[in-house]
């Protein structure tokens, strides 16, 4: 049945996205065929005219359907699309935004641009014989209907990327922490095994050691020794059973404590203090009648916060209350702001900490730590005086994981921390492209642009400047063969400012060479001369 649902809701988010897709098609497509069929509402409607637009019209529908998967080939159909028809200049910029915003690599565009713009060279200037300033016109449409729109296309994609990276960055560092989290509450689970095992293996002992006595005592009648018999073997085999199930769990490389086993927290406060800490017990009392777990939690709480102090806090004040509150023991180390300040060094993980919290949650208690308003930092642990129950017992000891292997509280510890690395280093990538995507988006238009007028200037000012000396001593109601100076090519003239008998000349103006210079002639004589404004 669950299966049944989760293939009906993927095959309903699958329709709606083809539906999303169809819609996105159909809108790009009128908006980038309205102004090519604007010609439908411009009578006289001829016969070739009509198929024209037919054929420009199905030429959009292909470039449109084909240009999610093929978004290059929809933009050079795009482009020689307006060989055809004028209207495609519009869709040039849309098709080249969707072609950088679609492509996975930059290679097949750039290409396919360096291809449109060879041809179109050859075709113009070698084919068609269109003089240089329609040549430069039709270059600059193509940087900045074309290139320019695909490399913002291209920065949204890298921007996107970028997102999505921060993204899994952030999954990985997460999936890492709980990771982290859950090893240290596994650690101390079974470092508190290891003091069960520790413990209990003493215990037992003691017992079989008793069990052993009365076997032999010649006192007993042989009944009796025989039951001390069978104790001292039950005993004997639960301690083997106890150091097989729960003494595998000691890590092979941990150091074992200099510690008392019954050291008090009274005790351990007069270590501190004999070490040179400033610390204050109140409430010595207070943590009497506990049971051995919470007593050890207790002391487990006072020795962290101690050492926490120490390292983070040199020659603050330390004070250490316990106090009873019915069926709760509380534990609070509260230290002052460090005089000096903190001592150099890396921070603080928080691993001690949530074993502690893991300890002390065990045990039926629950820890809370944090900054003081005021300064400095406080400890504060809740411990039940009767045990924990069933609930927070210790899981079976079969289930426990052995710490001593690398990856310990999760399976995916080691592949997370893996996994968070790889994050890493596609996000550092993904900034680096956008960086660069950016970059190129603002500085490759202006270069291209820059090209393009290097190429061109020299092309059309070559034979056509007519400088300001020369062009104020010509007199007029000269013959056209006496004027020194004059040019050996003319430029076309501004789109219309044409009268007959005119030269147009230029002062070799930067980028464009527009024209400058306007000289009439009749009959060869120069009757008028004037320079053109704008």
């Amino acid at each position: 049945m669950g299966n049944w649902w989760s293939v009906r809701a993927g095959g309903a988010v699958r329709s709606r996205e083809v539906v999303r897709r169809l819609l996105g098609d159909l809108l790009l497509w009128a908006t980038t065929a309205a102004p090519i069929a604007s010609a439908l509402v411009t009578p006289p409607h001829s016969g070739p005219a009509t198929a024209r637009l037919a054929g420009a019209l199905l030429l959009l529908t292909v470039a449109v359907a084909v240009s999610r998967r093929w978004p290059v080939a929809a933009l050079v159909g795009v482009v020689l699309g307006s060989l055809l028809d004028g209207n495609f200049l519009f869709a040039i910029p849309v098709f080249s935004y969707l072609t950088g915003r679609r492509s996975a690599t930059a290679r097949t565009a750039a290409v396919a641009f360096a291809a449109l713009a060879a041809g179109g060279t050859v075709l113009n200037l070698g084919l068609l014989g269109t003089g240089a300033a329609t040549w430069f016109l039709l270059a600059s449409v193509l940087l900045f209907a074309g290139v320019f729109p695909w490399l913002v296309g291209r920065y949204r994609r890298q921007q996107a990327a970028l997102t999505e990276a921060g993204r899994r960055h952030a999954e990985a560092r997460e999936r890492e922490r709980r990771g982290t989290a859950e090893r240290v509450r596994l650690r101390e689970r079974a470092r508190i095994a290891q003091e069960m095992h520790d413990s209990l293996g003493h215990d037992l002992s003691l017992i079989a050691l008793r069990a052993a006595a009365l076997e032999v005592a010649g006192d007993l009648p042989p009944r009796h020794r025989a039951a001390a018999a069978e104790l001292r073997a039950s005993v004997s085999a639960a301690t083997e059973r106890l150091h097989g199930i729960i003494g595998v769990l000691r890590e092979p490389d941990g150091a074992a404590t200099t510690r008392p086993a019954d050291e008090s927290v009274t005790e351990l406060v007069d270590g501190a203090r004999e070490a040179g800490m400033a610390v204050r017990l109140d409430g010595a009392q207070a943590l009497a009648q506990l049971p051995p777990m919470a007593a050890y939690a207790a002391h487990r709480v006072v020795r962290e916060a101690l050492t926490n102090a120490a390292r983070y806090a040199p020659g603050a004040a330390v004070t250490v209350v316990l106090a009873r509150d019915g069926e709760q023991a509380e534990v609070a180390v509260v230290n002052a702001p460090p005089p000096a300040g903190p001592l150099p060094g890396p921070p603080s993980t928080g691993s001690g900490l949530l074993a502690l919290a893991e300890r002390v949650r065990l045990v039926g208690g629950a820890l809370t730590t944090g900054p003081r308003d005021g300064g400095g930092f406080a400890v504060r642990a809740r411990l039940p005086v009767a045990g924990p129950g069933g609930a927070d017992a210790l899981p079976p000891a079969a289930a426990w994981p052995d710490v001593g292997s690398p990856d310990v509280g999760s399976p995916d510890v080691g592949a997370a921390g893996e996994r968070a690395g790889e994050a890493e280093r596609r996000l550092r990538d993904a900034r680096r492209r956008v960086r660069l995507s950016l970059l190129t988006a603002l500085g490759a238009p202006a270069g291209l642009a820059l090209v393009l007028a290097l190429v061109y200037y020299p092309v059309a000012t070559a034979g056509t400047v007519l400088d300001d000396g020369a062009f104020a001593r010509m007199p007029l109601g000269a013959q056209r063969g006496e004027l020194t100076g004059l040019p050996r090519r003319q430029l076309d003239p501004p789109a219309g400012t044409a009268r007959p008998g005119c030269e147009h000349y230029t002062d070799g103006n930067f980028p464009l060479a527009q024209p400058t210079w306007r000289l009439c002639f009749v009959e060869g004589r120069l009757v008028s001369k004037e320079r053109i404004d704008g």
